[in-house]
């Protein structure tokens, strides 16, 4: 299996062999930029296929910490008026 690289510009991504010297430059030259992720898949439409997955895994973990964060402080914040009234 080849190992692919990827380049951005914006939204737009695209992968490409490690062995495609001229089509790297290529896009580095139009403003593409050289991601830290490298895969090995079968071929270029699947790395690229596997690098948006992992995107958007990464996107859901955050997301799931920022809100788990948010609901478990509003949590503690509920319990305290609540046991305010208990207590009182």
């Amino acid at each position: 299996m080849p190992e692919c690289f990827f380049l951005k510009k914006g939204n737009h991504i695209n992968a490409l062999e490690r062995s495609d010297i001229a089509g790297a430059s290529d896009l580095t030259a139009k403003g593409y930029e050289k991601q830290f992720e490298e895969l090995n898949a079968p071929d270029v439409k699947c790395a690229l296929a596997r690098f948006t997955d992992i995107r958007k895994e990464e996107q859901t973990t955050t997301h799931s910490f920022v809100t788990g964060a948010v609901f478990a402080s509003l949590l503690v914040g509920v319990e305290a008026v609540v046991s305010w009234f208990f207590l009182k």
